[in-house]
């Protein structure tokens, strides 16, 4: 998905190149944006493009140095999924976080310091781990939900363009309207110029937001999760092995034949079956799911929700969305 960084800002500067070419963001190459929905037959995830985490962080940090031109940010911008393991939101599910999605966001300021690679280039640039281990410091690059940051921004425009949503001419339209204004609290966010190109991100926003929390979604994600658990019971892998990257753990599952047996199932799954009681055989699962939308600012108007009547049903509807079936999955 990296068509998208000439829109986020016409050339990679020097200093991104170089930052972006250390270890422990090479290492974000293998690790996927679809939290390994994309290795099932899943038709919603059928046909998608590779979106690797590296391709976002680097999106992420080209928007802030776009929209700030400011070295400290776009480098936050850049790190900020440093410590993502392999399928990524999978191993919330694991650790029981996923509600939240919290519990692999830890350990960044480790991992920078820890590479002689991005020492020497803070050094070079004069800048301190402290300056880029926490991108949260800065509202263009990160901020609190419902509102609008370069991190909400990347992954919406690059799923969009991925599940088929909207063309490149649309996600143009939008980021052409953007611009850096303050939240209701004074701080720094993206806010759109217009109410119009504000009201149709919001519901196309809202349209991933779907994908996210989809029957198929939350069952895979859960379903791996507890391949990961077995294999780690089994000693098949150590928790350092969830640092590596997802090629290195799937051909660690497939030496073992119980793992191997469990992915090419995992693999396998194209159907999803639902049943509002638990059924007595087969593997069910009941997966509740975070909720996650965009509720952008457009300049004069405030957030599409208080003036957008229709956005703010379909905002409501969504909120109220019932996860309380069990969930199987077929070949």
């Amino acid at each position: 998905m990296n068509q998208l960084w000439p829109l986020y800002h016409k050339e990679i500067p020097q200093f991104l190149q170089e930052f972006a070419n250390t270890p422990p963001m090479l290492r974000l190459k293998r690790v996927g944006m679809n939290c390994g929905c994309e290795y099932t037959q899943f038709p919603l995830f059928q046909n998608l493009a590779s979106y690797s985490r590296y391709d976002h962080s680097l999106g992420v940090a080209l928007i802030v140095w776009h929209f700030t031109g400011s070295v400290e940010q776009s480098v936050a911008g850049l790190f900020h999924d440093v410590t993502t393991p392999v399928f990524a939101h999978v191993v919330d599910f694991l650790n029981g976080d996923h509600l939240r999605q919290e519990s692999t966001e830890s350990g960044v300021a480790e991992c920078l310091a820890s590479s002689a690679e991005v020492c020497a280039l803070l050094e070079k640039y004069g800048v301190t781990v402290k300056d880029v281990s926490d991108y949260h410091r800065y509202g263009v690059a990160d901020n609190d939900a419902p509102a609008l940051s370069a991190d909400r921004l990347e992954y919406t425009l690059g799923n969009l363009l991925n599940y088929g949503f909207a063309d490149a001419a649309q996600l143009r339209a939008f980021y052409e309207d953007l611009t850096v204004g303050q939240d209701e609290t004074g701080k720094a966010e993206l806010v759109f110029r217009t109410p119009k190109a504000a009201s149709a991100f919001a519901r196309l926003a809202l349209r991933t937001a779907k994908v996210y929390v989809a029957d198929e979604d939350r069952f895979a994600m859960e379903a791996l999760a507890g391949l990961l658990r077995q294999a780690l019971k089994r000693g098949v892998l150590l928790p350092a092995d969830l640092l590596t990257t997802e090629a290195e753990v799937i051909e660690k599952l497939r030496r073992d034949a119980v793992c191997a047996a469990a992915w090419e199932r995992f693999c396998g799954f194209a159907h999803i079956l639902r049943s509002e009681e638990r059924p007595a055989d087969g593997v069910w699962l009941r997966v509740d799911a975070k909720r996650r939308w965009i509720d952008p600012l457009a300049q004069g108007k405030g957030r599409v929700s208080q003036w957008d009547e229709g956005f703010r049903k379909e905002l409501r509807a969504f909120r109220e969305t019932d996860f309380s079936c069990w969930l199987s999955a077929e070949s």
